[in-house]
């Protein structure tokens, strides 16, 4: 059985997520995988059959989703995960259609917890922009933070950064930058997420570091 428990409203979502945890029997042998220790090979014995000390297992996936490479993986197993003995639980924050569709064939039980759209507050990207453009490094780390806990995603986030560089070299606006570092700056950061993804590194941590690093 696959049971799925995502959304962006953590707090309803990891309160149903308790309740589930204690509910299953002690006897049941429990795995805990997040993006960071994920194996394909331990994956592929859990969904292939019992294990040598246990009859019945529940693996617990937390957010492993945030990596494409990964997601892809589990999307082409999630059928095999149904059908195994074992139990397999994703908690995760808010996944698009594809992939709840695809959770949807292979059978699996959806707990989707999301905020009312009037209460979600709307994260204003140029923010981040302005605070680079002023050279305000302290500002630029809190603005990419708050945009991250309000979940927009570092694709969005860099392409402002980028864009922003690149109207400040057709302005002729070196007040706070060279010439030389705003270039050197959109280079850098248009190869940012396409490199952390083919080197397997987390791309917040990844895009945090090269805030903090820029200038």
């Amino acid at each position: 059985m696959i049971y799925l428990f995502s959304g962006d409203d953590s707090k309803r979502k990891h309160k149903e997520y308790e309740k589930f945890l204690e509910s299953l029997p002690k006897e049941v042998e429990t795995f805990f995988i997040s993006k960071n220790d994920f194996n394909k090979v331990q994956i592929e014995s859990f969904y292939s059959g019992a294990g040598l000390f246990f009859n019945k297992c529940i693996v617990i996936f937390s957010n492993i989703f945030e990596r494409e490479e990964i997601g892809d993986f589990i999307l082409e197993k999630l059928e095999l995960m149904g059908s195994s003995q074992n139990d397999f639980l994703f908690l995760e924050g808010k996944l698009n259609k594809q992939i709840l569709d695809a959770f949807k064939k292979a059978r699996a039980e959806l707990n989707i917890f999301e905020l009312p759209k009037e209460k979600k507050e709307r994260y204003d990207n140029f923010q981040l922009a302005w605070a680079f453009a002023d050279r305000d490094k302290l500002g630029l780390w809190v603005h990419f933070r708050r945009a991250m806990d309000l979940g927009v995603s570092p694709d969005e986030l860099i392409g402002i950064l980028f864009w922003k560089a690149k109207d400040m070299l057709l302005k002729k606006n070196f007040s706070k930058f060279s010439e030389t570092e705003l270039k050197n700056f959109s280079y850098r950061i248009s190869y940012l997420l396409p490199q952390t993804r083919k080197e397997g590194i987390d791309s917040e941590i990844s895009f945090e570091q090269f805030l903090l690093e820029a200038f």
